[in-house]
């Protein structure tokens, strides 16, 4: 295990209505504090953020926005911009979430544009990288990581570098309950490490926290926190609900 502080996060996506969430929110808030090893977050969607946050002043649990949009303001329709998730109380966005880049059309560009936006305004991009089943099996893993990884972080200084976070997620594994083995999963951490190492230098790479997503769960966590490059993980379905993420939380560590 890493020296860096682990950081786990429930990405809802989109489940809960308001008062589901703040209901799940709540059980989680009610066993941190006993969880001091850790960073831990919940990423509810945007309708939910203003009553979670409410609900988590004076806690420790992390709010994540699932996403937002790479201007302040303007004529855009249907989007949230960093300066109104910052004022609602989030301290981390999730960016280039693997569903983003399949569903919506995000590019290596986009994403970057959203890092150095989330960036300008104070918070932490959880930059997503990873993976389609076929270009693992055709041996392409590392090349689309690298690309990945370049391409969001481009222009991104030393400083600000230190701030973000990193998800590794093989889209492969994201719902499928279908889990990286925690050798696969090291080996792309580690990759990316030193990839993080030629971009900034040593000091800053080994600063720089990866967490792991796809198909996480109370019964493989450990292992994956075990491994020296992985300082976290970024929870999907398990998130869902307040036993199994609370689970995955004191196993984490």
């Amino acid at each position: 295990m890493s020296k860096r502080k682990t950081i786990i996060v429930g990405n809802w996506k989109l489940h809960k209505n308001i008062s589901e969430a703040v209901e799940l929110a709540t059980a989680i808030k009610n066993v941190l504090g006993g969880l001091g090893h850790l960073e831990a977050g919940v990423a509810p969607t945007f309708v939910a953020l203003s009553s979670v946050a409410k609900r988590l002043e004076g806690s420790r649990l992390i709010l994540a926005a699932q996403n937002c949009y790479q201007e302040d303001q303007g004529a855009f329709t249907g989007e949230v911009s960093p300066p109104l998730l910052a004022d609602v109380g989030c301290t981390h966005v999730i960016v280039g979430h693997s569903e983003r880049r399949q569903f919506f059309g995000e590019t290596d560009e986009i994403v970057n544009r959203k890092v150095h936006a989330v960036l300008h305004h104070g918070m932490t991009p959880i930059t997503c990288i990873g993976e389609q089943l076929s270009e693992r099996e055709a041996g392409q893993t590392f090349a689309v990581v690298e690309r990945q990884l370049t391409g969001g972080l481009r222009q991104v200084a030393a400083d600000q570098a230190c701030s973000i976070v990193i998800a590794y997620e093989p889209v492969w594994a994201i719902g499928t309950g279908k889990v990286a083995t925690t050798a696969q999963a090291q080996e792309v951490h580690g990759f990316l490490r030193g990839k993080l190492t030629e971009l900034y230098g040593q000091e800053v790479a080994q600063a720089i926290r990866i967490q792991y997503g796809g198909s996480v769960k109370p019964d493989n966590i450990s292992g994956l926190m075990a491994q020296p490059d992985i300082d976290g993980a970024l929870v999907g379905g398990a998130s869902l609900k307040a036993d199994s993420f609370v689970a995955i939380l004191k196993n984490s560590g």
